[in-house]
Parts: structure tokens; C-alpha cells; sequence
């Protein structure tokens, strides 16, 4: 592991398979986020659609709680 770089890239480029396992979310509710317009914002390049490491990150982090009151 001498030499790795551990370091998390933000510009990362997640498939919807990396952030459904990232978040513990199906697929299919990843897309249906996204035509609600809730969830990480996202690239479509061609017909697949793309998720920055950073952008999921920073939603996650936005939608951090330390009680069920806080909303």
C-alpha cells in the first residue's frame, strides 16, 4: 500500500451503480430522483448518466440531521 494515493477525487466520475451502493439506494430510486428533481445533481452523456464524487458528497453532507426534529 507504500506509495497509494488514498486521497478522495471530487471530480470522480460515479456510475449509478457507485452512488446507488454509496447512498444504500436502488437504481431505479436514483432515477426516479431525478425526475423529481431531488437527489445529487448529475451528467447525462449519451444514455448514461454520470455522478460527480463531489457533488453526491456535498448532497449528502447538506442533508446531514442530528435529530429526527431538525428539518
Amino acid at each position: 500500500m507504500e506509495g497509494q494515493n488514498t486521497q478522495i477525487d471530487p471530480e470522480q466520475m460515479m456510475t449509478e451503480a457507485d452512488v446507488a451502493d454509496l447512498l444504500c439506494q436502488s437504481i431505479r430510486t436514483l432515477q426516479k430522483w431525478r425526475v423529481t428533481g431531488y437527489g445529487p445533481c448529475f451528467h447525462k452523456i449519451g444514455r448514461s448518466v454520470r455522478y460527480r464524487r463531489g457533488d453526491v458528497l456535498d448532497w449528502t453532507a447538506e442533508r446531514r440531521r442530528a435529530h429526527t426534529s431538525a428539518a
